[in-house]
Parts: C-alpha cells; structure tokens; sequence
C-alpha cells in the first residue's frame, strides 16, 4: 500500500517549529517515521512544472519525457488513460479570478462540479470549436481531452501547480498556443453568464469560468500503469499551501487517528510532499527491525 500525503512536509522555514508538535499531536506517524527508511527526491517547479505529489506517481510509473517536455507532459497520458498513441492533452474546468499578481486558479478538485453542469458548458463550447481547429472530448466530468490539428510541442503546467501560484507565470505564450488561448478567452466570454454558473452562484460557488491545458505525453512514455494500491488524502494541503499551520497540526492528530494506525498493521510505504520536494518513507524489516531507529527530525528540518 501507497499512503500519499500532499502537504505534509512543511518548509524548513517552519519545520523545526512544527516538529515538537508533530511528535506530541501525530505519535502513530512519529514512531512510524523513526523506524523507516527515507528517500528524498528534490522537485522544484521550475523543472518538473508539476506538484511533488504528482512528480512521485509519474515516477511510480516510470514516465520517461521526451526531450523537450517537462515531467508533467505525463499527466496526460496518466489521466486520459487512452486506448490510441496520439499525445493526450487535457484541458481541466477550472475558475479564474483577478488577483494582485494577475489571476488566480482554482482547481477543479475544489469546484465540486456535477455532471449536469460540465455536461451543459460542454454543449456551449463545441459551438465555438470549429472556428479554433481543436477537438474537445469529455472525459471525466471536470477533465475534457483537447485534439490538435497538427502535431504541438508546448510547455504546459500541471493545474495543481498553477493553483499555487500566479496564472500569469503558467500562461503558455507560444505562437503554436494561439489556438487555444483564443479559445479559452472566448469560453470564457460564453460562461460567463452561463445557466449553469448561475445556478452555481445560487449556491455559493464559485462560477466554472475557463480551461486548463497540460499533458502533451503519449501513453508510450510511461512505463507501467500506476500502482493499484495508492491512498491520496489531500486533507493537509489546502491548510499548507495557505501557511493555517494551527489548523494543519489539528488535520495531522485527525490523520494519526485515522489514516496512519494503517502503517502499523499492514506493509506500507509513506509518501510526504511540500512545496518543492518529497520524502518516500519504508518502514524497515527484518527480526531486529524494531531496533533500528533514525532521528527523523534531520530530514524533516533539512533543507
């Protein structure tokens, strides 16, 4: 079994403030952390132009990028799951708004959108496809695959990444992205009003007003399928991203008394990620297995 936990290791600016905490309120995950061992893989945005959590599963998966692609290429064919060998590109609904740097993302995962209401903005975009030359597939009920006329080769950022930072800094400006940037303005306009993000605000939600383009990778490129046993709990990321490290130590004791008493009766390997990096955590084996201890406070604070 794969626990994934994204957000769980705070930044060394505030992880040794954490780390009492971590011992007193998450003992399950303290004493599973000092009889375990670690591998910590670096994973700045700026080369994998994906989040560290899904930097691990393309790794699970052996995903092997093409020369000019970044890792996060895979979240396409990852996602899409395709039957062909064409590169799948995937766009995600998503909600844009103004903010101090330009625009912020929300991702789909915090949208809550039903299939009614992806199926209505679906029926309103594929009027305005023909004049863009791309291709929309509904996949999923918050993930469409987008179809190129011609082969592209473009950097494309995870939507997950985005969300955590600035739009403007993501936004493809390739001449070859012109298609879609002139398609995503233009959904945008057609939303805006739409009867389905009417009934959204009705309800206190915020509107589904754009798409996110990413992937780009063939299903070639990935080595094997990803592993049948992975347990994805996002309930610390939200709270680590926004810095609420009060409400991120309470999440942790729910998680201790919850999810991690999984570690203690069945083998397992413990995947922490932060901002930038992630630790793979195996706990070790073997008769004398209980005496063999590690400090986990070295890693947890380094840098």
């Amino acid at each position: 079994m794969h626990i994934v936990i994204p957000g769980a290791w705070p930044e060394p600016e505030v992880a040794g403030e954490l780390a009492g905490h971590v011992a007193q309120r998450a003992p399950v995950l303290a004493a599973w952390m000092a009889h375990s061992t670690t591998a910590i893989t670096q994973s700045p945005a700026a080369d994998t132009w994906c989040m560290p959590h899904e930097h691990w599963l393309l790794k699970a998966c052996n995903f092997n990028p093409a020369e000019a692609e970044h890792i996060s290429a895979g979240l396409g064919p990852l996602r899409g799951a395709p039957a062909d060998k064409e590169p799948v590109w995937l766009a995600e609904l998503v909600h844009m708004a103004p903010s101090r740097d330009g625009a912020a993302l929300l991702p789909a995962r915090v949208l809550d959108i039903t299939p009614e209401q992806s199926h209505a903005l679906w029926e309103t975009a594929r009027d305005y496809l023909q004049e863009s030359g791309l291709e929309l597939e509904a996949l999923t009920t918050d993930t469409w695959r987008v179809r190129w006329p011609q082969a592209v080769t473009l950097p494309c950022a995870s939507p997950a990444l985005v969300a955590t930072s600035a739009v403007n800094d993501w936004w493809p400006q390739e001449a070859v992205a012109r298609p879609w940037r002139q398609l995503a303005n233009t959904l945008q306009m057609a939303w805006y009003e739409h009867p389905a993000n009417q009934a959204r605000a009705a309800l206190g939600q915020a509107p589904v007003n754009s798409l996110w383009l990413y992937g780009g990778a063939g299903q070639s490129q990935l080595g094997r399928t990803p592993p049948n046993d992975i347990q994805t709990d996002f309930s610390l990321y939200d709270l680590a991203i926004s810095q609420q490290w009060g409400e991120w130590i309470e999440a942790l004791a729910r998680l201790d008394q919850q999810l991690f008493t999984q570690l203690t009766t069945q083998p397992a390997s413990l995947i922490l990620s932060g901002r930038n990096r992630y630790v793979e955590l195996s706990a070790h084996t073997g008769w004398f297995a209980r005496w063999r201890t590690q400090d986990w406070r070295r890693w947890w604070c380094s840098r």
